[in-house]
């Protein structure tokens, strides 16, 4: 398991850090409620993801290869639900502003979203597949790969809220936000396209 762990370190790096829908959708809440806004969303992201990479491990893969329509009903719910959320990042407003619809995800929110989420998915089921061995090792090998990727994923999203924070200071204006609200929100859809076809 030792040999393992730099590989999984820089897969799990590589994957956090890469632009997905999780890293979009951090952008665009630290440009629309600042970094102190988007704290939660960072937290629920890193936790939400370990865990869910610990119960595809420990069953819930199984589980979909057992029943595999329940799996393909949750990939339709996962992309019905960025279609969501990429309107509310396309409709969200400055928060002082009373017209702004936009919040930013609660850290429940944000942990509950990894169960949609395709790149997670992909994600967890490459990590746990790759560097894992089946017997006795299987279950200290499944917490490593969770582990990691909860680690990995804490700063790797926090990368992207400074560069939404730094970027929020060129959109003051109403119009320029506006733009880079639509332009994330077609982002998403787009990284859903790239992962289904």
């Amino acid at each position: 398991m030792p040999e393992t762990f730099l590989p999984l370190l820089w897969f799990a790096l590589a994957a956090a850090v890469t632009p997905g829908p999780n890293n979009i959708m951090i952008t665009a809440s630290a440009v629309n409620f600042g970094f102190r806004g988007t704290i939660n969303h960072i937290l629920g992201i890193a936790f939400g993801f370990g865990f869910m990479i610990l119960a595809i491990g420990f069953g819930l893969g199984q589980v979909f290869k057992t029943v595999p329509q329940l799996h393909e009903a949750l990939r339709w719910a996962g992309t019905a639900y960025l279609i969501y959320l990429a309107w509310r990042i396309a409709t969200a407003g400055r928060p002082k502003e009373a017209g702004g619809a936009g919040k930013p995800l609660t850290f429940f929110q944000a942990a509950l979203f990894q169960w949609v989420n395709p790149k997670g998915w992909i994600m967890s089921v490459s990590a746990l597949s790759a560097f894992t061995a089946q017997g006795p090792g299987y279950t200290a090998g499944a917490i490593m790969v969770a582990a990691v990727f909860a680690a990995v994923t804490f700063p790797s999203t926090t990368i992207w809220c400074l560069f939404g924070t730094a970027i929020a200071r060129f959109l003051q204006s109403n119009r320029a936000l506006q733009v880079f609200n639509w332009t994330m929100a077609g982002l998403i859809i787009a990284s859903i396209v790239i992962l289904y076809i």
